[in-house]
């Protein structure tokens, strides 16, 4: 039986069921603080935190096809794109986590993907709508706004560097869908990379029970205090083997800062170089004691990189103090230092150790996005292009690519869209002339030649052609 990494959203159909926490059978226990106490519980700590973790319900609205004859050839052809079927409303069912007073919740972005309605339930059985702020299938985060005028129960957001493993922890969720479920075990692992299919690749892990409708739930330490967010489980059936993964705490703290102070983006500093694992053969090579860090593999010129002096070769081993072990933990350490800030970077090369100071800052607008929707009857007609920035190219994942002009967005029903351009689609050319700007395709779009050549990369795949 093969292994597999699994979010842990449950897909149900569901009639808006609410489920709540039995209360405490005994007043009396208390939180186990050392060896010597003769009974142990962790009722007072589920009692204080169960309240601000909620259920969520993502609804959406999927088109089921009748029957499968409707995919034969001839009634493709018969009906063309409008296939009979039915609309069906479907919901899935995750957790959540309330961690301001005014109604703020963090979830997992794969919890409320695509939802066309989503809402929470409490412990208590209420039910409100929901607003989503802020979501980024990067890091797999979601922030809520819970819309109702009150004060909701809450959980503090702990500080997860403290975080060790063997520490005692809690993870409560709805699993299964049966209703609020709380359940223990220990931090066994930090710093966890290749978890799931997404950017993001430091997580904590832990040996409490965590199943499907557990995403989006709350790790807890035993101060009460949020650690980290529910995310996956490492399995071979798709049940809690003992080995499941959360996002750190303090990764929920900027993306909730950057939630709370309005933005549509989740931004995270740009650097300007990319990175690469150091293996045992490199770090032999370069006299490293460990096969641990971030080797520098290629700078963009006039980047942050070029300016503070990395140079490719050199090995970031850790910031601000705090060892680096891969990419994907330097990544996430300068993340959550905060756009605005500086990170102190170790950094080892030609056997030498040095520090350099990098100011973390957002990725600049140069050249400027210049957003134009194009309109007229040509190929183009429907889509919103924007010059490729460095800020453009991180919003839209664009990797390798920092020329010319990419399309944001692709209105339905329009010629652009019948042709089957996608977000992300750079337009590298038309009718052979070079397209370096938004302002050069507006112009040749008004054009009417006898047929439209196109040269588009798609994801590093170049692609050509033409119409008529």
């Amino acid at each position: 039986m093969t292994a597999h990494f699994t979010r842990i959203s449950a897909a149900v159909l569901l009639a808006g069921v609410a489920f709540s926490v039995q209360p405490a059978l005994a007043d009396t226990r208390t939180v186990p603080s050392n060896e010597t106490q003769v009974q142990l519980s962790f009722a007072p700590l589920v009692k204080q935190t169960a309240p601000a973790v909620v259920n969520v319900y993502a609804e959406r609205m999927v088109q089921r096809r009748m029957s499968p004859l409707f995919s034969d050839p001839f009634f493709s052809r018969f009906f063309g794109n409008q296939m009979p079927g039915r609309s069906e409303r479907q919901t899935s069912l995750g957790s959540g986590v309330i961690v301001t007073e005014n109604g703020m919740v963090i979830t997992n972005n794969h919890v409320i993907a695509g939802a066309d309605d989503v809402r929470v339930a409490l412990s208590d059985g209420r039910e409100f709508p929901c607003k989503v702020l802020l979501k980024d299938d990067r890091y797999d985060l979601a922030v809520l706004k819970i819309e109702a005028d009150e004060d909701f129960p809450t959980v503090p957001i702990g500080n997860s560097d403290t975080v060790e493993v063997g520490d005692l922890s809690l993870a409560i969720g709805n699993p299964f869908a049966v209703g609020q479920t709380v359940t223990s075990g220990i931090i066994s692992g930090r710093a966890r990379n290749a978890v799931n299919d997404g950017e993001f690749g430091f997580f904590l892990q832990t040996d409490a029970a965590i199943n499907p409708g557990n995403s989006g739930g709350a790790l807890l330490n035993m101060n009460g205090e949020l650690v980290g967010i529910n995310t996956a489980i490492f399995s071979s059936g798709g049940g809690s083997n003992g080995v499941g993964f959360a996002i750190p705490a303090n990764m929920v703290k900027v993306f909730l800062d950057a939630a709370e102070s309005g933005e549509t983006h989740f931004q995270r500093p740009y650097v300007g170089a990319t990175f690469g694992p150091v293996s045992s053969d490199i770090a032999e090579a370069l006299g490293l004691k460990a096969a641990r860090g971030a080797i520098v593999s290629a700078i963009r010129p006039g980047s942050p990189a070029e300016k503070i002096g990395l140079e490719t070769g050199s090995v970031i081993t850790a910031v601000n103090d705090i060892p680096v072990e891969h990419p994907d933990a330097l990544l996430y350490r300068l993340t959550v230092a905060g756009i605005g800030n500086t990170a102190d970077l170790t950094v080892e090369r030609n056997g030498a150790v040095t520090h350099v100071a990098l100011p973390l800052a957002l990725a600049p607008e140069d050249p400027p996005r210049d957003t134009r929707v194009i309109g007229g009857a040509s190929p183009f007609s429907g889509v919103t292009v924007e010059n490729i920035s460095p800020r453009v190219a991180e919003e839209l994942r664009l990797s390798g690519i920092s020329d010319g002009v990419v399309v944001s967005n692709v209105e339905q029903g329009t010629p652009a869209a019948r042709i089957g351009f996608a977000k992300g689609d750079v337009i590298v050319a038309v009718n052979g002339e070079e397209v370096d700007s938004t302002q050069t395709l507006e112009a040749e779009a008004d054009q009417e030649p006898g047929a439209w050549r196109l040269t588009i990369n798609r994801g590093g795949r170049m692609i050509n052609q033409i119409f008529r």
